[in-house]
């Protein structure tokens, strides 16, 4: 495996592959001093400590009072067979790495440019080598994957191979979108864990387990959450995939749950709704006050045309005309005529000359309306209950069309005013506060005493946590959830948090560990559906061929699982999966497995 980058994301990957899969892989990153930023452990675990005591220090000794386990060991760091630095991934360098004999590239610079053309040289080094790219642009990722296989399959008719198949494939991902779902669903209370596939739909819920031991009620329980030990032994960890056994056992605790498995075709999940399509409504252009003033006058105007009928018995259609004439001193009096036609006219003449400010303040307002309207909205004073997202790069974008997708209200805080979220904010009529969060006023201008959940996901880590330490001053019972970049220090701030507010629900991410998994089982030909954060560990949802996995062809749905590694949650194209179905050659399953579980399925 040849992994080249620019970021975390190349390290993450690299230790990924090597310490879970085992595999052979060489990584090529710029030179040091450029911008590649590998994971220290004895920066992270400095950094903890500091906060630790910090924190600790505040809150009175309340953290080391709470009985807090100490900080994990990060364990032995992960050697790989070969690091090689260049500045880009030219095609002499790829040669250098071993591309034309390597199973599998992943090209995750933070630059797109860089990862399609280093790709394209790959692929003519190698037809037959798996490609997996790091594209934010989803519509060109769709393109160049088309075009990259489309090479593959007349390289290798042209040699007489097979062609492409499942060894010989193209994976365009995107970090931002494997890690927004997990991040959106962990902000808002409630909102279920989807993974969609095929027509298919996957719902992890978190739920307490029934006190009398009962299990989760015939669902599959996909993990069981840490919690405090009744026997005062600290804390417990949380396990993946646990049998039957372990959960009659584990009364109490909180488990997340697949809630639901059911067929979704003709639903697209990513569909934006009505509320999301930024085509600004036409009451949008008039006050309320102006609608009403508007309405009132044509009332009277139909109600005049009536009256000139009924007192001239001359046509309908012409007493309207002739009201209109009137209304809008045309001239054309009415000399001569019967006393209450000419009381009709000054009473139109008089309605004519209020017509006059209404349509100046109509104009006035419409025009101010669609001046305001590619500009940023402000938080509206009412509003409660709401996210507060702090960031709209590219991780933000996402997790900000996630929120909007669910119709939960957001409210975004960005300090840079050319950030690329800010289109995708303006469109989707998203409230935006300008500014820097480390700045005092800037969380009060976001309504952050009214919010719901705090959700810090700028790309520095000490402005997500000075923006989460100062939100919880504001709003001890605020929900919080943080991007961290560093596992070390992600696992001190939450568990320090935790301590520190008990009632307080804190959460913190890495993007890198929710992404790595994703990009791993791509690299691997497998693929990877989507991760689902179970605290500091992933979940990963995969679609597996049962074709020569002897722990899955010939065995039943409820037989094909293994304690701790996998589940089979479904079989795509059938509506229903009951248990006792026998998995045929040709099936394809949908599984639930830990990353040693999916490298072990190999």
């Amino acid at each position: 495996m040849v992994v080249c980058g620019d970021d975390g994301l190349a390290h993450r990957l690299a230790a990924e592959l090597r310490g879970v899969y085992g595999e052979q892989v060489t990584l090529v990153v710029p030179p040091n001093g450029r911008t590649a930023r590998p994971p220290v452990v004895g920066r992270a675990r400095a950094a903890s400590a500091l906060f630790d005591r910090v924190v600790s220090a505040a809150v009175g000794g309340r953290a080391g009072a709470a009985g807090q386990p100490p900080g994990p060991n990060p364990g032995p760091r992960t050697e790989l067979d070969g690091v090689l630095e260049a500045t880009e991934p030219a095609e002499e360098v790829l040669a250098e790495a071993g591309v034309a004999r390597a199973a599998a590239l992943a090209l995750v610079y933070d630059d797109d440019e860089t990862n399609i053309r280093a790709a394209l040289t790959a692929r003519r080094l190698n037809p037959r080598l798996r490609l997996v790219l790091r594209l934010y642009n989803r519509r060109l990722g769709q393109h160049i994957e088309e075009l990259l296989d489309q090479a593959a399959a007349l390289a290798a008719g042209e040699e007489g191979g097979p062609g492409t198949g499942a060894e010989t494939s193209t994976t365009v991902l995107s970090d931002a979108d494997t890690a927004a779902p997990a991040l959106a669903a962990t902000a808002v209370a409630g909102t279920s864990k989807v993974v969609q596939t095929e027509g298919l739909l996957l719902r992890a819920v978190e739920r307490p387990l029934p006190a009398d031991g009962s299990g989760s009620g015939g669902q599959y329980t996909l993990a069981l959450l840490s919690g405090g030990d009744p026997d005062g032994g600290g804390e417990q960890q949380p396990r993946l995939l646990p049998d039957d056994e372990e959960v009659r056992q584990a009364a109490g605790r909180h488990a997340v749950v697949l809630e639901h498995v059911s067929s979704a075709a003709g639903t697209p999940s990513a569909a934006p709704s009505g509320r999301m399509t930024g085509v600004m409504p036409l009451a949008s252009l008039f006050s309320r006050r102006l609608r009403w003033s508007l309405a009132g006058l044509a009332g009277c105007v139909v109600g005049l045309a009536v009256a000139l009928w009924l007192v001239t018995g001359i046509h309908p259609l012409r007493a309207f005309y002739v009201t209109l004439l009137d209304l809008f001193a045309i001239d054309d009096p009415a000399l001569g005529a019967p006393l209450g036609r000419q009381l009709l006219q000054l009473l139109s003449a008089l309605l004519g000359l209020l017509l006059l400010p209404l349509l100046l303040a109509a104009a006035l307002e419409a025009f101010g309306t669609f001046r305001t309207a590619s500009a940023l909205r402000r938080p509206p004073r009412g509003l409660n209950g709401h996210v507060v997202l702090l960031g709209l790069g590219k991780i933000g974008t996402r997790v900000l069309t996630r929120l909007r997708e669910l119709n939960i209200p957001v409210v975004c805080v960005e300090s840079d005013p050319e950030a690329r979220g800010l289109a995708t904010a303006r469109r989707l009529r998203v409230p935006v506060v300008l500014g820097d969060v480390t700045q005092e006023g800037v969380l009060e201008a976001a309504q952050i005493h009214r919010a719901r959940t705090l959700l810090a996901v700028t790309s520095a880590d000490t402005t997500n946590l000075e923006a989460v330490l100062y939100a919880r001053t504001v709003r001890p019972d605020l929900r919080v959830v943080l991007r961290l970049y560093d596992d070390d220090f992600a696992t001190a701030v939450y568990r320090t948090l935790r301590a520190a507010y008990p009632r307080a629900l804190t959460r913190s991410r890495s993007v890198t560990h929710l992404a790595a998994p994703a990009f791993a089982g791509a690299m691997l030909g497998r693929q990877v559906l989507g991760a689902v954060a179970v605290e500091r560990r992933v979940l990963l949802f995969a679609a597996v061929d049962v074709d020569g996995h002897p722990q899955l062809e010939g065995r039943a749905v409820g037989e094909a699982f293994r304690a701790g590694a996998w589940r089979v949650l479904a079989v795509l194209g059938r509506a229903d999966t009951p248990s006792g179905h026998v998995l045929e050659k040709g099936d394809r399953v949908v599984v639930a497995a830990t990353r040693r579980g999916l490298a072990e399925l190999r």
